[in-house]
């Protein structure tokens, strides 16, 4: 079985990581994925497939993670507990690592009432941090969820989410550490929008002990208009998008909203960096993968480091 992620070595070696979320695809033809992927080629360490975001129908993410992989770019691949079963998940998780997928981000998806299908039924047979336990059993015990052994285990970097803005605040670094003790390697977090608030929530988490166990990666959207902003901030469920960020687009003449989106994102990176505890960022363009590469060239993030050959994986966390 061939060795866990490059995401995994870098972030061992202490690294400061930047992953991004790639544009979902509504194409059979392959080479929309891969045109929107190349675009971050060489700017990002690892690109996130999405599972049916905002409950929405879209390309699988276990197909679009194996098209990066035939490129030779690394995928992050999402799944939720929303649309399978645990036979359904289990045989995805395995026929993603055949299909050379090492990085995982499990989660629960959003309801499908915040998609184009409110009628389908929600599965939920097991839940996130269950997901992130059959993962972690698959990979460190060699067995399904069942107890019957797997002929190979899988090589998996385990990631979970965890949104540090959704009330109780209090219970969100309890909740983080319960997906550390799961087995999550590393936490990639909801948008983060207003620092203070973040920093909270990681000084809480390191409280806990919890960031000399699992690298945390805060996620930073790049607003492209005052009217995308409006939209995060009033329609997304559990986003905290401060008014004053609204604001501040809404004073900018509309031709320049988007290079103003990018200042913001670039501001947000340089923030967050600064708090201990963060292990990289995870940059949102929305359907913008050109900003992303914007945003990582002026936060000073490129280019992006090679892995030492004597970097090692799994080691202390």
């Amino acid at each position: 079985m061939p060795s866990a992620s490059r995401l995994a070595g870098l972030l061992h070696e202490g690294r400061f990581v930047v992953t991004a979320e790639l544009s979902s695809s509504n194409s059979a033809d392959p080479e929309a994925t891969w045109r929107r992927a190349e675009v971050l080629r060489g700017s990002v360490d690892a690109i996130n497939c999405t599972d049916n975001t905002g409950a929405h129908v879209h390309m699988a993410s276990l197909a679009a993670a194996h098209l990066l992989v035939e490129k030779g770019l690394e995928p992050i691949m999402q799944l939720t507990v929303r649309d399978r079963n645990r036979l359904a998940l289990q045989a995805d998780l395995l026929g993603a690592a055949a299909l050379g997928v090492r990085n995982l981000v499990l989660m629960s998806g959003d309801d499908v009432t915040a998609g184009d299908h409110p009628d389908a039924r929600r599965i939920y047979d097991i839940d996130s941090l269950q997901l992130v336990e059959v993962a972690t059993a698959m990979r460190d015990r060699g067995t399904y969820l069942s107890g019957r052994k797997l002929e190979q285990a899988p090589s998996f970097f385990i990631g979970a989410v965890e949104n540090p803005f959704a009330p109780p605040l209090e219970f969100r670094p309890l909740r983080l550490q319960k997906k550390v003790r799961a087995g999550a390697d590393f936490i990639q977090t909801q948008l983060v929008f207003d620092v203070p608030l973040f920093a909270r929530f990681m000084a809480m988490v390191t409280d806990l002990g919890v960031t000399d166990k699992v690298f945390i990666i805060p996620s930073i959207g790049i607003p492209r208009s005052a009217r995308g902003a409006h939209f995060m901030r009033d329609k997304v469920p559990g986003l905290h998008v401060p008014d004053e960020l609204v604001a501040r687009l809404e004073r900018t003449p509309p031709a320049r909203q988007a290079d103003e989106g990018i200042k913001i994102a670039v501001e947000l990176v340089q923030a967050v960096r600064e708090i201990p505890g963060v292990a990289g960022v995870h940059l949102i363009g929305i359907k913008w993968e050109e900003g992303v590469v914007q945003v990582a060239d002026a936060a000073g993030l490129l280019p992006r480091p090679t892995l030492s050959p004597l970097a090692t994986v799994g080691s202390s966390r």
